[in-house]
């Protein structure tokens, strides 16, 4: 049946995958709990019919403040069919901006997970009475259970009704609002409507190499576009979702649920590729010389045997002997990982493209629902370095200051309640301002340079991309994370966390003694003086200009609890600043 609306979504997985004993699957008390293709749908309609029984209305907007799990689905779906406006939120969001979220979106109903979030959202909720009720999905003592909506659903069949409400519902109507705050100012409720995801669906499904008997591994927030709409997706295909227990238990379960796709991050894969780094320099003799020439062999690899038939023959020793065991720790069946959310450093690209991984990395916004383009694994449909090509339907401008513009099916409604700021993004042509930066490289593969926003100019009337000097430094497994600085002076410069456990793990092997505390080893010489050559490295692919002349360690990696990451994992370079100010001083004073 053809999906125009996404509750449409459950009546298609009924008439094509109602075989599954797998369709959603999470651990509870370490044991692996299957819900079934029947179990699924059914849940879902019986909490659309839950949901209009204590009082959801078409039109009512509801907040998730929850893990990943099977029960978000339930009820994300389950609301739709009635209307209902689904509005995720993240669980570290700080309790203003929370508060802020319930009172714009004008929230009536909220689902938690646990009791930690449950507290969060009743101090949130403090002082109006504007929400009717808060579900847990946890069982709570003194506290509402979802599962009071699906057995009110059972007790309360309305599939007349319900049928009533979908009919009523276009396909350009709001289905979610997602709020995203960006590294200013307070959220913004981006308005996305069926069609903005449904037109993700139409365009990708040909795109992933998996079908309904096919497993992914989820453990992206569910709340962000990216794993949503790859959820949705997941679901168009008859793709068996498996919810990972915690980012810290992702390593375990890729080897226990063996997944043939997942989507990530590229900080996930930087850290994979240190660990396997790691175990590589405690190698010794025949083993560590093999390793590194594999490695180094991963790291020029080419698609299509464009090395030749030597670098060819070579790679599947590698892949024999060295490789393998990589495909190993990730499950051994992945035939595509999607990566988004930041960009991804093309040598990571290589190297486990070389190992028979295939990382396909794609670009987006909320804004944009949020694909606008990505590598695929069809003939001409990988270029490293680049995002990909276009999705079907997407089109693509570049101005004249190199941003990105966009138009399409995906494009956003609005932002809720700011025809002004939307006024600020979509021009009086319908084209959408991304606040990137990027070109074409070879007429289709769409290349990604920096942000609008985070270019700057020295005193001396030089533009300074910091982006592209930041990725190349944050190569170094000597350094955990980078902000460029100069903005208005003579020099560029650059704040530096250093990756404190790599170190430590070095100067025992070159019998350097560190002190124990973050910070003494950040103002150790030695440390100092290794790092200073990872710069000098990376200065010289740099123009003059654009060197990093001198360089401050802080010992207090940037997070999003401290306030200098959004959720996203962008810099809030402004914070950042604000916080070192000293050392800025310091940098610039001489």
């Amino acid at each position: 049946m053809e999906v125009t609306c996404l509750f449409d979504l459950i009546d298609r997985y009924e008439e094509r995958y109602a075989f599954k004993d797998d369709s959603l699957v999470n651990k509870i008390n370490g044991e692996w709990v299957k819900h079934s293709a029947p179990e699924f749908i059914n849940t879902v309609r019986n909490v659309s019919y839950g949901l209009l029984n204590i009082g959801m209305q078409k039109g009512d907007t509801f907040a998730t403040l929850s893990n990943n799990r099977p029960e978000w689905n339930f009820v994300d779906l389950g609301a739709m069919c009635i209307g209902g406006i689904h509005v995720p939120v993240y669980t570290n969001l700080s309790a203003n901006d929370l508060q802020f979220i319930i009172k714009d979106a004008g929230i009536k109903f909220i689902f938690v997970s646990n009791q930690e979030m449950y507290d969060k959202a009743q101090e949130a909720i403090k002082g109006f009475d504007q929400v009717k009720a808060v579900f847990s999905f946890d069982d709570l003592n003194g506290v509402r259970s979802w599962k009071e909506i699906v057995e009110a659903g059972k007790n309360n069949p309305a599939p007349d009704k319900v049928n009533e409400i979908k009919a009523t519902i276009s396909s350009n109507d709001l289905a979610t609002l997602l709020y995203t705050s960006g590294t200013t100012g307070v959220p913004k409720g981006v308005m996305l409507s069926h069609n903005n995801i449904v037109s993700q669906l139409i365009a990708a499904q040909n795109l992933a190499p998996v079908n309904a008997h096919s497993r992914a591994l989820s453990f992206l927030p569910l709340n962000h576009v990216y794993e949503r709409v790859l959820t949705y997706l997941y679901f168009y295909l008859g793709v068996s979702i498996w919810y990972a227990e915690s980012i810290e238990k992702v390593a375990d379960n890729l080897k226990e649920v063996q997944p043939e796709i997942f989507g990530c991050v590229p900080r996930l894969f930087e850290k994979v590729y240190d660990k396997i780094v790691a175990k590589g320099n405690d190698l010794t003799g025949i083993k560590r010389k093999l390793f590194y020439w594999a490695l180094e062999l991963g790291l020029h690899y080419e698609t299509n045997g464009k090395n030749g038939w030597w670098y060819e023959f070579q790679l599947g020793i590698a892949r024999k002997l060295i490789f393998s065991k990589w495909q190993e720790a990730l499950g051994g069946k992945v035939k595509a990982a999607i990566s988004g959310g930041a960009a991804l450093q093309p040598r990571l690209a290589r190297v486990f493209w070389a190992a028979q991984i295939p990382i396909l990395e794609g670009y987006g916004l909320t804004e944009t629902s949020p694909v606008v383009a990505v590598n695929t694994l069809d003939p001409g449909g990988l270029k490293f370095g680049t995002v990909g090509k276009l999705l079907d339907k997407v089109t693509v401008r570049i101005a004249e200051d190199g941003e990105i513009l966009c138009k399409g099916p995906n494009l956003m409604l609005g932002y809720y309640n700011r025809p002004d700021l939307t006024a600020e993004v979509i021009d009086a042509e319908g084209w959408f301002h991304t606040g990137d930066i990027g070109m074409f490289e070879d007429g289709v593969y769409l290349k990604i340079t920096d942000r609008k926003k985070e270019i700057f100019k020295t005193s001396g009337g030089k533009y300074i991309v910091p982006q592209a000097t930041e990725n190349k430094l944050k190569e170094s497994r000597f350094i955990e994370q980078v902000m460029v600085i100069g903005e208005g002076q003579k020099f560029a410069a650059a704040f530096i966390v250093p990756a404190v456990p790599f170190i430590t793990e070095w100067a025992s092997r070159k019998g350097i003694t560190l002190p124990s505390s973050r910070e003494e080893i950040c103002k150790n010489e030695a440390v100092i003086q290794r790092i200073q050559k990872e710069i000098d490295a990376v200065n010289a692919t740099l123009g003059n200009f654009e060197a990093i002349k001198k360089f401050a360690l802080l010992s207090r990696e940037w997070t999003v609890e401290g306030g200098e990451l959004s959720p996203k994992l962008s810099l809030k370079r402004r914070v950042i600043l604000s916080e070192n100010q000293s050392a800025f001083n310091q940098i610039y004073s001489e």
